[in-house]
């Protein structure tokens, strides 16, 4: 019997102002290609903090819009404003005071001091990300806060730079499905939980498949971004599979949102353009930005 659960909140909506789905200047990686998949995440996310750091950057977008039961307004414009998530984390992570916590792919650093904020300073909260302009980013942010409870790491999600059962919580905004191989991602995660640790993320997952369609999987996947977060989505029984085969239990994935036409910025890919708008908007709410809970076993 499968220890999964999926549950379809009573206000499942389209999504909105996300920046997850609309990439325009993202280049579309080859699907075969981690090396490819790589390169664009690293340029597309280097980009946005380079904005940031700069103070080039608008503040009309992003993720930070879907944290309405946060108070960012403590923290650094710079660190809410480089927000590309889906979903906020934070809502089904249920953080403790005292507790080690870990954010794959910390951004500019929003989760990891919102985090610190809630475990306190006996607490404390690393965040990794592969990319160096992020980096910086998350460490003035840090800075200018005062948190001294977090530390930021270079590393990729496939090879985290933590050793065996250090933390108790891993959160994480829309950026499992960055990764190319994400089971081992889903391992390293595993590895680095200590003995009854959670994982409570954010990300896109796809309700049901990508089938009954007039394209292909792979053509409706080759003609979306990797860097928005779309192309590299697993089914949510995909989801389920490597969770549990990595050795989680106590799987629960809840869809928050899905996505419509409009969350393109009018910007439907070149595969997609030449289909019925009704076939569209049933492709795209297919894609749903979900809650993903699981658990390390005691021991």
């Amino acid at each position: 019997m499968s220890d999964q659960q999926i549950t379809l909140k009573p206000n499942d909506k389209t999504q909105t102002e996300s920046c997850c789905a609309g990439s325009e200047s993202a280049q579309t990686a080859s699907r075969d290609n981690p090396a490819d998949i790589r390169a664009e995440v690293q340029n597309h996310y280097g980009e946005v903090a380079a904005l940031q750091l700069t103070g080039n950057a608008s503040s009309d977008c992003c993720g930070s819009d879907l944290y309405a039961g946060e108070d960012l307004s403590q923290l650094p414009d710079a660190a809410v404003n480089s927000s590309r998530g889906c979903g906020n984390p934070h809502a089904i992570a249920s953080l403790q005071p005292g507790e080690t916590v870990l954010d794959l792919g910390s951004g500019g650093g929003l989760d990891v001091l919102l985090a610190a904020r809630q475990v306190g300073p006996s607490g404390y909260v690393y965040g990794v990300d592969m990319n160096d302009r992020m980096l910086e980013l998350a460490r003035r942010n840090a800075a200018k806060a005062g948190a001294a409870n977090v530390e930021f790491r270079k590393g990729d999600l496939e090879d985290l730079p933590l050793p065996d059962g250090t933390v108790d919580m891993i959160i994480s905004n829309c950026v499992v499905n960055l990764t190319p191989d994400k089971s081992k991602a889903l391992a390293e995660a595993y590895r680095v939980l200590s003995p009854g640790g959670r994982l409570a993320i954010s990300d896109i997952v796809v309700d049901g498949d990508l089938s009954g369609l007039p394209v292909s999987e792979e053509q409706i996947r080759a003609g979306l971004s990797w860097a928005g977060c779309i192309a590299g989505a697993l089914t949510i029984s995909e989801l389920n599979r490597l969770l549990q085969e990595a050795g989680f239990e106590e799987i629960e994935v809840t869809i928050e949102q899905r996505y419509t036409p409009d969350d393109f910025n009018g910007e439907i890919p070149t595969t997609l353009a030449g289909l019925r708008p009704e076939v569209v908007q049933d492709l795209l709410q297919r894609f749903t930005s979900s809650g993903i809970q699981a658990r390390k076993p005691r021991g």
